[in-house]
């Protein structure tokens, strides 16, 4: 039989998905399942988008420039103005979702081998692009114990040498919540500069700021301008995470010509994906405020909960709609698919993500879970009663297990 790939054999499955086959058959069988474990936003898509799907009238779907249809740039143009970003439509290439942009992003400016430096813990999927092209993560701990707060700066500035050719933040950070203060911003930038490195910014989840910290752009930071590459996507802000649209965003000539040669070879972005997305953009403030009111709504009733459950720990996280949360047991891996695989708590049970795999660093993260706050505030209660149950039935079978207070 012919062999897998070195490369397929290293790809990391996904700590959000890799629990659906137990959640699936759980379904299956009848079991209500609250479904912790994805972004994926329950809240209405906007229906301005929904009725540009319904109104398309073209007699052929046919491919659109390889990097997004004109109109819809302009008018992001517009839409990143009101964040005090200005761009040009030609500075902007649309993707298939923010990951094709993290994708092409890698293989425009990474050779294999190359290290990139990320805060951990982090999204999973770039472990997932970094193996996919051949690229290094090199990572910088943080700890739930200081909410996540970057560590000093000397810290990045140790592993940087010759193969470092880029550092990748998401801001407002997935799955921590966390968003850099301006002092981290700061020090980012001058690291970027004095080492003449790429600067790759996730920034999706710009509308869900809830403190008062101010939202600082990557492309806000003077003098790397063509160091910065910004990630966007349509998928959070409107739920619209099917449609598959996003962007990758340069100042950078050479290295937007680069991506483009990607763009084209996989032709174009999604047709009606971009249609949608185009129509949400005329979207005023009100839809946003209802929603980052309610997803704020949800992080105060989670996080209160999360923390009067015996053992369990949850920073207050300041965007996004996740937050990362220790559980009193010794391995959440294996906690997190018993609760698919054998719990049930009047005929519920839940799924959430095990945050080890948020994580590069052996052995982090095994005692903590993301938990996305997609559910309405019903469910979610419901989903904390399930959790706090199932962490009872858990550790009264498995008593050696200490809880942590």
């Amino acid at each position: 039989m012919p062999q897998i790939s070195e490369r397929g054999l290293q790809m990391p499955a996904s700590p959000i998905r890799k629990l659906a086959p137990l959640s699936d058959a759980a379904k299956a069988s009848g079991v209500k399942v609250y479904h912790l474990n994805i972004g994926q936003p329950d809240l209405p898509s906007p229906q301005v988008a929904l009725d540009a799907i319904r109104s398309i009238d073209r007699t052929t779907l046919e491919y659109s420039p390889s990097d997004g249809f004109r109109f819809f740039r302009e008018n992001l143009v517009s839409y990143y103005s009101s964040f005090d970003i200005h761009l040009l439509p030609e500075e902007i290439i649309v993707t298939a979702g923010g990951s094709e942009a993290v994708l092409y992003a890698f293989m425009a400016c990474l050779n294999p081998g190359d290290e990139i430096i990320v805060p951990e813990p982090a999204y999973a999927n770039y472990m997932a692009f970094a193996v996919s092209t051949g690229a290094v993560i090199k990572t910088i701990p943080t700890s739930i114990d200081t909410g996540f707060k970057l560590p000093e700066i000397e810290k990045f500035e140790a592993l940087i040498h010759s193969k470092t050719k880029g550092i990748l933040i998401c801001n407002p950070n997935n799955p921590t919540g966390y968003v850099y203060t301006a002092d981290e911003m700061e020090q980012i930038r001058l690291l970027v500069k004095k080492h003449n490195l790429y600067l790759f910014s996730d920034e999706v989840y710009r509308e869900f700021i809830y403190s008062d910290a101010p939202y600082i752009s990557a492309c806000h930071l003077k003098e790397i301008e063509e160091n910065v590459v910004l990630i966007d996507s349509v998928s959070k802000r409107y739920s619209e995470c099917g449609i598959r649209i996003g962007c990758l965003i340069t100042k950078n000539k050479k290295l937007h010509d680069t991506v483009m040669k990607f763009c084209q070879a996989r032709l174009s972005p999604p047709l009606v994906g971009q249609i949608a997305a185009n129509a949400s953009l005329q979207e005023n403030g009100a839809y946003m405020q209802r929603n980052f009111d309610e997803y704020k709504s949800r992080r105060d009733f989670l996080i209160d909960r999360l923390n009067k459950i015996p053992g369990v720990y949850s920073p207050q996280p300041e965007g996004a709609f996740y937050t990362l949360a220790s559980l009193p047991v010794e391995d959440t891996d294996a906690f997190c698919a018993w609760c698919l695989s054998d719990f049930r708590y009047e005929n519920q049970t839940i799924f959430m993500a095990p945050a080890s795999g948020f994580y590069v660093t052996p052995g982090l993260g095994k005692n903590e879970v993301r938990i996305a706050y997609v559910l309405n505030k019903e469910d979610l209660n419901n989903a904390l009663i399930v959790l706090e149950k199932a962490l009872e039935a858990y550790n009264s079978k498995w008593p050696e297990v200490e809880n942590r207070e």
